[in-house]
């Protein structure tokens, strides 16, 4: 089934969650590492489950699953075995689970009219976030097809298993890997569906250069991707590249951008940027360019999230 696709029958525009990192650092996880925020999946999933609540107490239709650094070889790298990596894996699922399974039993039935019923997304994210070198912001790597594929299927099999309602193929900068995951997806997941949001690095190309158009128009024709768009980008650029996407596909246009924050990459911290553009002053361009699943990326947080619960109510 289509998830997306049925959510969007019955509400023109679905809300998507927000940074986990960010949550978990005010509860005192600490992110400085390779494992990032998955390695809060190993001392504190309660944590977790805490911060996908917040998200939908805050708005959100999807919660993406805390799986985006959290990968099979990643664990072992860091002295897991394979039978608890994979365990790991999966309980970022049952996290997501229990926090939606509160949340929506705690719902007047007035409420649950009002909404549709949460979806959880199984997080892929790219090579380049192993790697923890910040090549997942350049796309500069370069495996084969079956390299990819091999280091993707068990977290996957593992995200599929545990009963996520479609993949959220995101932050992904090179074109390559993209194929190779979603050849994966059609070969080996005939009846999932995913999302693919690419990171760019402007409003028509792909982090490695490759075109946008190009790379629309080439997961245009497949059915198994319920949606496609752009995260992890800077807000004034979401407008643009949406215009441009929305050029190529009558597929659902998924956006989930940075909080407007400034990252430096030398020091590599966060700094806020009191002059940044709001999510309630960009939301109503991104919907007009035909945005239909809209979210935050790094740095944003539940009060976010609200505002672009509230601002697509309006």
């Amino acid at each position: 089934m289509n998830n997306i696709a049925e959510s969007l029958k019955n509400k023109k525009i679905l809300v998507v969650d927000g940074a986990m990192a960010t949550e978990l650092e005010k509860k005192g996880i600490d992110t400085s590492n390779d494992l990032w925020s998955a390695n809060a999946l190993i001392n504190a999933p309660q944590k977790i489950t805490e911060v996908h609540r917040s998200y939908f107490e805050a708005g959100a239709d999807v919660a993406i699953t805390n799986t985006y650094q959290a990968n099979v070889a990643a664990f072992e790298k860091n002295g897991l075995s394979h039978i608890q990596s994979e365990e790991l894996v999966v309980q970022a699922v049952r996290c997501a689970q229990k926090a939606r399974a509160a949340f929506y039993s705690s719902l007047t039935p007035q409420k649950k009219a009002e909404r549709v019923y949460p979806l959880i997304a199984g997080s892929v994210g790219p090579y380049g976030a192993y790697l923890a070198d910040g090549s997942e912001y350049t796309g500069n790597y370069s495996l084969t097809e079956d390299e990819y594929q091999s280091f993707h299927y068990s977290r996957l099999v593992l995200l599929d298993k545990a009963g996520v309602d479609f993949f959220a193929i995101e932050t992904q900068p090179n074109f390559a890997e993209t194929k190779a995951l979603v050849n994966l997806l059609v070969e080996k997941f005939p009846k999932q569906t995913a999302w693919i949001s690419f990171s760019i690095k402007d409003s028509g190309h792909l982090c490695d250069g490759t075109s946008l158009d190009e790379a629309i128009k080439y997961f245009e024709k497949y059915e198994q991707i319920a949606a496609i768009g752009i995260n992890c980008i800077a807000l004034e650029k979401v407008e643009t590249a949406v215009k441009n996407i929305k050029k190529e596909t009558n597929k659902p246009i998924v956006v989930y951008p940075n909080n407007g924050d400034r990252y430096d990459p030398q020091t590599k911290t966060w700094k806020a940027n009191p002059n940044s553009a709001t999510f309630s002053e960009m939301v109503p361009l991104w919907q007009a360019a035909g945005a239909r699943l809209i979210g935050g990326c790094c740095r944003s947080t539940p009060c976010d999230i609200k505002e672009i619960s509230t601002t697509v109510k309006v």
